[in-house]
């Protein structure tokens, strides 16, 4: 443990928590929608997603028009599940530490947990921009599993799941970059959540870096050039997400 590894352990937390907040207060994986609304009086009934909704006061608001930006990749968070699935194969039989075991335990539930949400809960699916959200990810997962046969650092189950995991890893955001490309604005809360995935992982290589000088003997390779890869994928998304935040603009990718 250094404090690039933390420091990258922490913004992968937040970036999970930044997207858990965004579907829990939202109810929605879109983006921060634009509503045109009016109010009546309780004389009339009114529905949002189905369901009837009154305030306190006995005034009902209708929604009149409502237009969706941007929203979370559900092939994106489907990748993240299997890639921490395959690596945290030896969560009950390999303890290393609490504070590793926590770790594991938070992000295989929170990412099962969004795949769930954005599949089953009754208005976060219907905010699921399915037209938009088209890649066609099962693609990326045969390669990584025959480079994963073929590069491991040992030939166990376990040894080529933690490979797969890595390769999957690498490229699991694509889904979301090119949903990000497709639409035209982003809100905060969906570039805030790729920018920290990014910082994460550029935090771990900064981690590896510092690792190769002060212990002896440490190289892998694979989690090297797959991280690095993976860091490579962000480079453009940093570039407008700094220009947007320099000049106090909205945040948008070019088609």
């Amino acid at each position: 443990m250094n404090i690039f590894r933390l420091a990258g352990d922490m913004t992968h937390l937040m970036s999970v928590l930044v997207l858990l907040l965004k579907i829990h207060t939202i109810k929605s994986c879109a983006g921060k929608s634009q509503l045109f609304f009016f109010f009546f009086f309780s004389g009339f009934s009114w529905t949002l997603s189905g369901e009837q909704i009154r305030d306190d006061f006995g005034v009902r608001l209708r929604i009149f028009h409502v237009i969706p930006l941007t929203g979370i990749s559900l092939k994106t968070q489907e990748l993240y599940a299997l890639v921490f699935a395959t690596r945290y194969l030896d969560i009950f039989t390999d303890f290393i530490s609490v504070y590793n075991t926590i770790m594991k335990l938070i992000f295989l539930g929170s990412s099962f947990s969004i795949v769930w949400y954005m599949r089953r809960h009754k208005l976060v699916r219907r905010s699921y921009d399915k037209e938009q959200d088209t890649f066609r990810h099962f693609f990326l997962v045969l390669p990584c599993l025959l480079l994963a046969l073929v590069m491991n650092e040992k030939f166990t189950f376990k040894e080529v799941m933690w490979a797969f995991s890595l390769y999957l890893e690498a490229v699991a955001i694509l889904p979301q970059l090119v949903l990000l490309q497709r639409t035209k604005n982003i809100d905060n809360l969906t570039g805030q959540y790729v920018f920290l995935l990014g910082a994460y992982r550029a935090f771990y290589i900064f981690n590896w870096i510092y690792r190769y000088f002060t212990e002896p003997h440490y190289v892998h390779w694979i989690t090297w050039i797959s991280g690095l890869v993976q860091t490579l994928l962000y480079a453009d998304f940093f570039y407008y997400y700094f220009n947007s935040w320099k000049n106090n603009v909205k945040l948008h990718l070019p088609a």
